[in-house]
């Protein structure tokens, strides 16, 4: 096996709350794995293009070579399309610092059905998340205060933690068999450090039962944990970037550029729904719910989380417009159902896409047609954004756009008139 350089996913925003199958040896997955030490965790995990099945059309950015780009003319063969059922493979790690307070169970409680629920709506159907959990702790060589796990984590010690957690595993599990594979730390554990949660790439895969492993889900949550965490490193799984500001200092405000909107932006938003251009991007909206404005015209939007009855059409759920060779306006509707039924403010929802800027880099950027008001200041994780979507009768012209978008009516069937004036 070559070098594999891992790529590490800089996730969860802050934390607010306290069989018989004979399989090859590890020996040389262990051995590879190492080499990692001398290695730096920033490379870009690159692979083929895929076609999408359908016209993208002409709003449809170009994937570039950025961390996660929000380009969606093809597909990234590297990672995962979540159009279909996959299945994932939970394994529960201790220490022998620590005996687990908690069970297995207790712990696939905290993410499971939620998260597989979650995504249902989020897909309209089209996609199911199989958990498989283990029934055991399968316990580490060393003291989970050896591997210094933390948020920024030493290359080293995370390459010993990951190699000794595939090969402590390995016995009970036959990796061939997952799409995605959880590694899921003892909460309590006195080395553990709940900002750690992240998902770790590989340029080049880990070889285990005769299969590649791409990436890891490396999660390290309190018990219960963050609301949608798994959600949110899931999401990297589908190459979904982090839409979060990180501060050069960690001590700035992490929210300011989507706000409460999007899993992918914060794990603990009032409308945490992906935006309709991720849905976009992972193939659960198609050219048939997406408009390319080039004219003026009126558009009738279905909220972005409303989950149709069976049978039923998903009707339009975005309205795009270009803006540059590598950026656009998208447009679509936000209310208080499905995933978004904690929002704190519905109506039509405005925010620019770059396919050039990486993840963590703000390649989704939220546009506050109400700047200088904020909401729900006791539940939103950024207010000045919570209010960010415009009402019934409000007109707002989009800087940089030549465009204005007004807001005619909603119909008794929770869809919203749009009408959007192009060449102003």
């Amino acid at each position: 096996m070559g070098d594999r350089i891992p790529h590490p996913e800089v996730d969860v925003p802050r934390q607010r709350r306290a069989g018989g199958v004979e399989r090859p040896s590890l020996r040389g997955v262990a051995a590879a794995v190492t080499s990692l030490l001398a290695l730096a965790a920033t490379s870009l995990v690159t692979g083929p293009a895929a076609a999408l099945t359908s016209e993208a059309g002409p709003c449809a950015l170009p994937r570039t070579e950025v961390h996660h780009s929000l380009g969606l003319e093809d597909w990234n063969d590297a990672y995962l399309r979540p159009d279909h059922s996959l299945d994932a493979i939970m394994v529960f790690v201790s220490f022998p610092d620590h005996r687990p307070t908690a069970t297995p169970g207790e712990l696939v409680a905290d993410y499971f059905p939620a998260t597989t629920q979650f995504f249902q709506r989020a897909s309209y159907g089209k996609f199911t998340l199989r958990p498989h959990p283990l029934q055991q702790w399968i316990q580490m060589p060393k003291a989970s205060t050896w591997y210094g796990i933390q948020r920024d984590w030493n290359n080293e010690r995370r390459s010993a933690y990951l190699r000794d957690a595939i090969a402590v595993a390995d016995p009970e599990v036959d990796f061939s068999r997952f799409d995605i594979v959880y590694l899921v730390a003892d909460p309590d554990a006195p080395g553990v450090d709940a900002d750690a949660t992240k998902v770790v790439n590989f340029d080049r895969p880990l070889h285990a039962d005769g299969t590649d492993i791409r990436r890891i889900v490396t999660v390290f949550e309190q018990h219960p944990p963050d609301h949608n965490v798994l959600a949110h490193e899931t999401g990297h799984v589908f190459d979904l970037p982090d839409l979060y500001h990180r501060p050069s200092d960690g001590k700035g405000d992490w929210d300011t550029h989507v706000g409460d909107w999007d899993v992918m932006g914060s794990q603990f938003g009032l409308a945490p729904d992906f935006f309709g251009w991720h849905k976009w991007k992972v193939g659960w909206l198609d050219q048939r719910q997406v408009v390319c404005v080039q004219r003026s015209r009126d558009i009738t939007l279905e909220p972005i989380s409303a989950v149709p009855v069976p049978g039923a059409s998903l009707g339009t759920r975005l309205a795009v417009i270009r803006t540059g060779e590598g950026s656009a306006v998208a447009i679509e509707a936000r209310s208080a159902t499905g995933n978004d039924r904690t929002t704190c403010a519905e109506g039509i929802l405005l925010y620019r896409v770059r396919n050039g800027t990486p993840s963590g880099g703000g390649p989704i950027e939220v546009i506050d047609t109400h700047p200088h008001s904020d909401a729900c200041w006791e539940r939103s994780v950024y207010p000045p954004l919570a209010d960010a979507p415009l009402r019934v009768g409000e007109t707002y012209t989009i800087p940089g756009a030549h465009a204005r978008v007004e807001v005619a009516d909603q119909k008794p069937s929770g869809a919203w008139t749009v009408r959007i004036v192009t060449g102003v």
